[in-house]
């Protein structure tokens, strides 16, 4: 088992992916490669391939391998070779996930982010939810994200008891929370360490303690609307496919709140959860459909694999756009 390498704080995103409009919908290189350039060119702290964002459901292990060897050499012609990489991992089983893990791992992978399978979510109590993480985490070669959705897993919760436990293990270092959960991040800080003196050490503002300064285990929000939040009671920081398309502006509420410049902090976030709302119930399509639009990719290009429909209602095109347009401006200023 790999020893406990913590999960850097910070803003990370999960990145989309893109396929090509032909019938079979292989990735659309020229245009990953385009985006993953936009995401490194900015100051984010990761990037998070195959999560949701990412269509992990849809993608074969081949194919997250590529990714990753695509964007481990963007980042080194961007001289920003040492950029974590997170991956998301699927199956039905617990082999399957550990199989996967392990494949990401070998392309060069840090992380893996780990959801529970839901197929059997009727049969799923905590002790077996819980025994899978760890027979995941003693199994597979880089440290595991626990990923609590229950939206995507037939409602299976990861409570804050079972993250107690989790959190103890040597190769568990973070867990990402789409449950919204804000309770969870307080009891996970108040149970493991704040990440604020982490965040402090690793932004050269530490006391020089080194590693007694890093929680084993930290809790991020899996959306940026509550970002302020997480951060004011010891969370790290969250992963959120807003950044696909303002990672300027996320990562300015994230430097803001952890120097001291909460007032102006909070003053951004209360922005930027209006286009985060807008993401939030766009979807995965609607959210590729406003990332392409603004970022002159061609539409194309930016639909979901089938069978996730088409973001094609003018309706529902146009409350996007008012929800996000807000940000398009402070993006640009900064």
């Amino acid at each position: 088992m790999p020893s406990n390498l913590p999960f850097p704080p910070g803003i990370h995103v999960p990145s989309l992916t893109f396929f090509s409009p032909s019938p079979t919908q292989t990735l659309n290189l020229p245009l990953q490669e385009a985006h993953l350039n936009y995401l490194l060119s900015s100051p984010l702290h990761g990037i998070v391939l195959a999560g949701t964002n990412g269509e992990a459901a849809t993608l074969t292990p081949s194919e997250k391998s590529h990714l990753i060897k695509l964007t481990r050499s963007i980042a080194h012609r961007l001289n920003r070779p040492k950029t974590p990489i997170t991956v998301g991992t699927f199956g039905g089983s617990t082999h399957a996930i550990i199989d996967d893990a392990k494949s990401a791992a070998e392309a060069g992978a840090d992380y893996v982010l780990v959801l529970v399978p839901g197929y059997f979510a009727f049969a799923m109590d905590d002790d077996a939810i819980v025994q899978f993480f760890e027979e995941v985490a003693d199994n597979v070669p880089v440290p595991v994200v626990v990923y609590n959705f229950p939206g995507v897993v037939g409602g299976l919760n990861v409570s804050s008891q079972m993250l107690e436990r989790l959190g103890e293990h040597r190769n568990i270092v973070a867990v990402k929370l789409t449950c919204g959960s804000i309770a969870s991040v307080t009891r996970t800080a108040a149970r493991f360490g704040s990440a604020r003196r982490f965040i402090a050490s690793s932004s050269g503002g530490g006391d020089g303690k080194g590693d007694e300064d890093v929680p084993g285990f930290v809790a991020l929000a899996g959306q940026s609307d509550w970002l302020v939040p997480c951060l004011s009671v010891g969370g790290a920081g969250c992963i959120t496919g807003l950044a696909n398309l303002f990672p300027k502006t996320c990562v300015e509420i994230y430097n803001l709140y952890t120097s001291g410049q909460r007032d102006a902090a909070e003053q951004l976030q209360q922005k930027l959860a209006v286009a985060e709302w807008g993401f939030a119930k766009g979807g995965i399509n609607g959210t590729k459909w406003v990332v392409g639009k603004y970022l002159g990719y061609d539409e194309e290009d930016c639909w979901c694999r089938r069978p996730y429909p088409k973001f094609v209602d003018e309706g529902k095109r146009d409350w996007i756009v008012r929800q996000v347009q807000g940000l398009k401006e402070i993006e640009e200023g900064l």
